[in-house]
């Protein structure tokens, strides 16, 4: 069953388990395409559930029904002469408006449109489907409910919002993946900016074994892909997040967490015997100020100073009340910071070691100096993958690596895919496909002794000239 489309994830272990995967979804609209709905009917369900969307956004289970293929006895068997002039169907926008407003549902309006076209029966029986497929999916107001996986999230990215993602096509994402050996148990470092959607995809490899450190450009790692895989909880507990600015710091040894507080019970408490005393003083001195001089005595009304001392009180209870909200916010600020820092000093430890499985990168800033400050935490024979729309960038990343020394079986690759329809007696290639999936570069990692850097560089790039061109030493001019 379902749980929580918001959170919807279900560990395969427990996929058999349908009662531990019941719906919890929030009561809130959901807009999609031109189509508005309610997920309340949606508990209790299981995944693949077809709905019908009824009037007031709710949704119904849909009933299997059997398709009556009466309209498609007639077939024509050629196409060539039907004429697409707009003047084939007699029923208008107004009419079909006018069914919906009576109630009629979609597969009734479908039949309609069928029934008063005056081409249907001349088309072919592929094209009579195509034509009914088409209808359905204009006027019949059906949804499923689909279990969150990198697949279908990466599918829908690209075909909606490619920008947000860097244009990282999903075959594209399933390279990286692979090269970059990702499995349970792995101590991942992932730097990118696709919304989320690569570390998602690193996650669910993972299954919430190993641990994964998250660098991130600016003030924080953005995740909003990653929440729509609907990952537990526990999930969360073996991520860490780690920002670039701080990088440089780390690898010279410099880094610091500023004034970390060791405790921030200890710290709260402090600071409000601190404000209490201050206070303290504060009172005391402004009544030795504002004490009033001896004045004539007056006659005072006894009901008036009932309600002077009303209001005294109301004013008391009130600057009470407003002190004890400030105190509670500034302890809260106070847990947040603390554990910020702690996350932070929890990463820096981890990458600190320099025994990271991997290193993925797929950002839209430059890859040259990320990937060779990032090697750097990397442990010898692993894998790294970088990602770059733009073939020019990896070229100076492969020449820069080759300089640098320290890596091996330097690929650089470009994916080409095409889509296939695959229906029976129409098998083709579809005729729309993609101009480009991008570019990876990926390599292993191995030891390098600094001092011998230089001399196996410069003997690298003469193995790789032709003999032709090598030229010895006692060949030279003195």
């Amino acid at each position: 069953m379902l749980k929580s489309l918001d959170t919807a994830w279900a560990h395969p272990l427990a996929a058999e388990n349908f009662v531990d995967q019941c719906v919890e979804v929030s009561v809130r609209k959901i807009i999609f395409e031109k189509q508005w709905f309610y997920l309340d009917n949606a508990i209790g369900h299981i995944y693949g559930t077809t709905f019908e969307v009824t009037s007031g956004g709710n949704l119904q289970p849909k009933q299997e029904v059997e398709e009556t293929t009466t309209e498609t006895k007639e077939a024509g068997t050629d196409n060539r002469n039907i004429v697409d002039d707009g003047k084939s169907q007699k029923l208008t926008h107004d009419d079909i408006k006018a069914l919906k407003d009576k109630g009629i549902k979609g597969q009734e309006i479908v039949q309609q449109l069928i029934e008063n076209s005056t081409t249907f029966r001349d088309k072919t029986e592929f094209a009579q489907d195509k034509y009914i497929k088409k209808k359905k999916k204009k006027y019949e107001a059906v949804i499923t409910i689909v279990k969150p996986s990198t697949r279908i999230l990466s599918t829908m990215y690209y075909a909606r919002e490619p920008g947000k993602i860097n244009h990282l096509r999903y075959d594209t994402l399933a390279q990286m993946l692979t090269l970059g050996n990702i499995h349970a148990g792995n101590k991942m470092i992932v730097m990118e900016t696709c919304a989320g959607l690569v570390l998602g995809a690193v996650m669910e490899r993972m299954g919430g074994y190993g641990s994964i450190i998250q660098m991130y450009p600016g003030g924080g790692p953005v995740r909003a892909a990653t929440s729509c895989f609907g990952f537990p909880k526990p999930f969360f507990d073996n991520l860490h997040e780690f920002p670039l600015s701080k990088v440089e710091s780390l690898l010279s040894g410099t880094f610091t967490t500023e004034t970390l507080p060791s405790d921030p019970e200890e710290n709260t408490l402090v600071e409000e015997e601190s404000n209490g005393l201050s206070e303290e003083k504060q009172t005391s001195l402004q009544e030795t100020e504002e004490e009033p001089a001896p004045e004539a005595p007056m006659e005072i009304n006894p009901a008036e100073e009932q309600d002077t001392m009303d209001i005294n009180a109301e004013d008391v209870e009130f600057k009470e009340n407003k002190e004890k909200e400030n105190k509670e916010n500034v302890r809260e600020k106070q847990m947040k910071q603390w554990e910020r820092r702690k996350k932070l000093k929890e990463a820096a430890a981890l990458l600190s070691e320099k025994n990271a499985d991997g290193l993925i990168v797929a950002s839209k800033f430059h890859p040259t100096p990320l990937l060779l400050s990032l090697l750097e935490f990397v442990a010898p024979s692993r894998p790294f993958v970088v990602y770059c729309q733009y073939k020019e960038p990896l070229l100076e990343c492969y020449t820069k690596l080759r300089e640098r020394g320290g890596v091996i079986n330097l690929k650089l690759s470009e994916t080409w895919l095409r889509n296939y329809q695959v229906l029976p007696d129409r098998s083709h290639p579809k005729l729309t496909m993609s101009g480009g999936g991008g570019y990876l570069l990926s390599g292993i990692t191995v030891i390098l002794e600094k001092g011998k850097a230089d001399s196996s560089n410069s003997e690298a790039l003469k193995m790789e000239e032709p003999s032709s061109k090598r030229c010895r030493l006692q060949d030279l001019p003195c």
